[in-house]
């Protein structure tokens, strides 16, 4: 770690008890640093998509076998949650205004649609070509983005789901696309390439089109993974082959990069009662490690934003398709 991300550690150290209500003489909460939140092996190396619905349960694919999406309990217990069609395999997860879980379904080319209270699986959108729908995101309009990348050709793709299904293809020639995210401002899309090692972003209009594409960052060493914004618009980035999640602002500058004991982390996702704790799936491991951070999720936010502005029956729907 270099002295400035130290500087910017001990810092948010130190700003801990005024920030968020600490009171004199306690402890301030170790930040930036990871444990293991599952044990070991409970997942296959297929490990990724996690994403937390409103209870704080987090979901993950590939729970002792692949094509299972797994349920995490806030106190890390694990269980079956749905079992994918045959044939399928899921990938990234998210969440809509609705309740809905979706699923990039790599193998059957699809975006699939769980109902959280029927556990019934429909398919949301199709593509057939489509080289393999990877990660999601999902902005607070419902509108969905997926990349695709090819990974035997090292390209890649990025497409746009409307919220009545349809499929539109953004921008093709990319770099092996990967990791994808919705800015806090709803204004900003940004993707990563993995083996090229590049973060793009993009100016993203209401209406799902994207222009202005700028380059981020680029890192000179080890691939690029899953990634998700903060309320700030930080990026974590996880760091596939280092064993770390990079912080990284707005304009492109490293903050800080925490430490994993694995080295092939996937995903990661934001949760906990307060949306500070990241959760990060790793495949060399098959398990999910955890560390707490400054700043909530983006998401999790955005789930806190829809209970406050949702009618009691609204949300009562809602969280009844959550359980």
């Amino acid at each position: 770690m270099s002295k400035r991300c130290l500087k910017l550690f001990a810092a948010a150290m130190l700003s801990i008890p005024s920030a968020w209500g600490s009171t004199s003489g306690q402890i301030p909460e170790e930040l930036f640093v990871s444990r293991d939140f599952t044990e070991p092996g409970g997942f296959t190396r297929g490990i990724e998509g996690p994403a937390c619905d409103i209870d704080g349960n987090l979901y993950v694919v590939n729970y002792q076998r692949q094509g299972t999406i797994g349920r995490v309990t806030p106190e890390g217990e694990c269980s079956i949650f749905v079992e994918l069609p045959e044939g399928s395999v899921g990938n990234g997860i998210r969440f809509d205004s609705k309740g809905f879980m979706l699923i990039a379904d790599y193998v059957g080319h699809n975006i699939l649609k769980v109902d959280m209270r029927t556990r019934e699986i429909g398919v949301y959108a199709h593509e057939p070509s489509m080289n393999q729908p990877n990660d999601i995101a999902i902005g607070a309009n419902d509108i969905i983005y997926v990349s695709d990348p090819d990974w035997s050709t090292s390209t890649g793709q990025i497409w746009r789901i409307d919220t009545d299904g349809t499929v539109t293809l953004l921008e093709t020639g990319m770099g092996t696309t990967n990791g994808i995210e919705v800015g806090p401002d709803e204004r900003t899309l940004y993707v990563n390439e993995s083996v090229q090692r590049n973060v793009w972003a993009y100016d993203l209009s209401p209406e799902g089109e994207i222009s202005n594409k700028r380059l981020l960052i680029r890192f000179p060493d080890f691939g690029l993974d899953g990634m998700r914004c903060d309320i700030e618009g930080n990026l974590y980035i996880t760091r596939y082959g280092k064993g770390t999640v990079v912080k990284v602002s707005p304009e492109g500058e490293v903050l800080l990069e925490v430490k994993l004991t694995g080295k092939k982390p996937t995903n990661i996702a934001f949760g906990g009662p307060d949306g500070r704790t990241c959760y990060v799936t790793m495949a060399d491991r098959g398990n999910i490690e955890m560390f707490r951070v400054d700043k909530p999720g983006r998401s999790w936010k955005l789930y806190q934003e829809r209970r406050t502005r949702a009618t009691p029956e609204t949300w009562g729907r809602v969280k009844a398709r959550v359980r």
